[in-house]
């Protein structure tokens, strides 16, 4: 039986609130809720940007012991992700990798592998399969 935990969780953080509502809700569309999701838009006032507290509860609301994958729009908000990440502790943290790929077209193919029951590293290197050499 397949439960929140079930499957690596997603987590999508992008400097615009709609880009990341909006690839949420596609990664949704296409895996149901099979695989945990949450996203994390904006800076802490609203406007552009990301931050690190908004994107750590992402990632808490996202969690799965089987790991979290997060996909990211730019690079402040790799940056962001990974002092979120470093709040984590161990051993959680090691549990959380920022995916080297297209926000929208990896967070979909990763979100596709989660859901059959692929571990992270999987997820992980699917995604990044996507990103130009």
């Amino acid at each position: 039986m397949k439960g929140k935990n079930a499957n690596v969780g997603i987590v999508i953080v992008s400097h615009s609130p709609l880009v990341a509502k909006g690839t949420a809700d596609m990664v949704r569309q296409m895996v149901g809720e099979s695989v945990p999701l949450s996203w994390c838009g904006g800076n802490a006032e609203g406007g552009l940007g990301t931050n690190a507290a908004g994107i750590l509860e992402a990632i808490e609301a996202a969690w799965s012991d089987h790991g979290v994958a997060v996909f990211v729009d730019l690079g402040g908000a790799e940056t962001n992700s990974e002092m979120a990440i470093e709040m984590l502790g161990e051993p959680r943290s090691g549990m959380v990798v920022v995916c080297n790929a297209p926000l929208v077209e990896g967070a979909v193919i990763a979100a596709a592998e989660a859901s059959g029951g692929a571990p992270l590293a999987k997820v992980v290197a699917t995604a990044e399969e996507l990103s130009p050499s």
